[in-house]
């Protein structure tokens, strides 16, 4: 299965949201055994973390605290077919921060 990507994000952007996130996730994961660098882009939530709905769930309130409302992980998943939520990879939640966060900073790189 092949899902398309937002286009616009900015690498160096990238690289720190994927240390937000992946912090975010040994967070959620906490007492489970990850090994460091374990989590990368191609890392899926459901077949590779193991994360359950409530764990979602907790991510969600983390990415609101960390981000406000400017990313909104239910409005974000609330538009994928079931399949894509379950291979959601961590490299697209963070494209997908990086566009939000680019375009509530009204598209300034």
């Amino acid at each position: 299965m092949t899902t398309s990507r937002p286009a616009v994000y900015d690498g160096a952007h990238e690289s720190e949201v994927l240390a937000e996130l992946t912090a975010m996730i040994r967070h959620v994961l906490e007492g489970y055994e990850l090994e460091e660098g374990e989590i990368t882009m191609r890392t899926r939530f459901g077949s590779d973390l193991e994360l359950e709905s409530i764990d979602l769930v907790t991510l969600a309130g983390l990415l609101e605290e960390r981000y406000g409302g400017a990313v909104n992980f239910a409005e974000f998943v609330a538009g994928m077919e079931l399949e894509e939520i379950i291979e959601l990879d961590v490299g697209r939640l963070v494209e997908h921060i990086c566009v939000c966060l680019k375009a509530a900073d009204g598209g300034r790189p």
